[in-house]
């Protein structure tokens, strides 16, 4: 079996990094993780994969302004000298351009704190909570250039509880968000 070579883009601690990198593990996974990026130089998460073994880059995006698609053209650029076959979004704070989605179309993948399409953008478990919701949870999806509306690999959900706090319901979504990111790119990487 030929696994298939994934980046993840970081910005943060990198929760659902380290839950791909530990399912990469596992010698019959079909995906290894080969590179992580960062556009933020001191994420907690570089120092993770550097520990795990795995090459890491900062491409920080404040030199690039407003320029997207320039630092979406430097970022394909790391990608394709470490040939890349799938990347994966893990708390990337960036909204990438149509040319970066168009350019990695079925290939590209993220989670997102929601059941899509419920939801989309920022502060979704306050949304979830604001809006009576008696569910919430996570999607990951295949990335098209409109924001959180591409195709849905897999969801999760977890009971919204009438006590929650937006932080007791993003707990209990990250847990499940750190089962299906696996899964979700096992599939991807099958070719499903």
């Amino acid at each position: 079996m030929t696994r298939k070579r994934v980046a993840i883009l970081i910005s943060g601690r990198g929760s659902n990094m380290v839950a791909l990198i530990d399912a990469a593990k596992a010698a019959e996974y079909p995906a290894e993780i080969a590179l992580v990026i960062s556009n933020v130089p001191e994420a907690a998460g570089l120092a993770r994969a550097r520990e795990a073994g795995i090459a890491t880059e900062v491409i920080d995006h404040k030199p690039f302004g407003k320029n997207r698609e320039a630092f979406d053209r430097q970022l394909d650029a790391a990608l394709e000298a470490h040939r890349i076959d799938i990347v994966c979004l893990a708390g990337f704070l960036r909204v990438l351009s149509p040319w970066f989605a168009q350019r990695w179309n079925g290939r590209l993948i993220n989670i997102h704190p929601s059941l899509l399409p419920a939801f989309k953008g920022l502060n979704t478990h306050e949304r979830a909570i604001s809006a009576g919701a008696k569910e919430h949870g996570a999607t990951v999806h295949f990335v098209v250039p409109e924001l959180d509306s591409g195709p849905i690999i897999e969801q999760a959900s977890v009971p919204v509880l009438p006590e929650d706090t937006p932080e007791q319901l993003a707990a209990r979504v990250l847990e499940i968000e750190h089962r299906i990111y696996p899964l979700a790119l096992k599939r991807v990487a099958e070719g499903a």
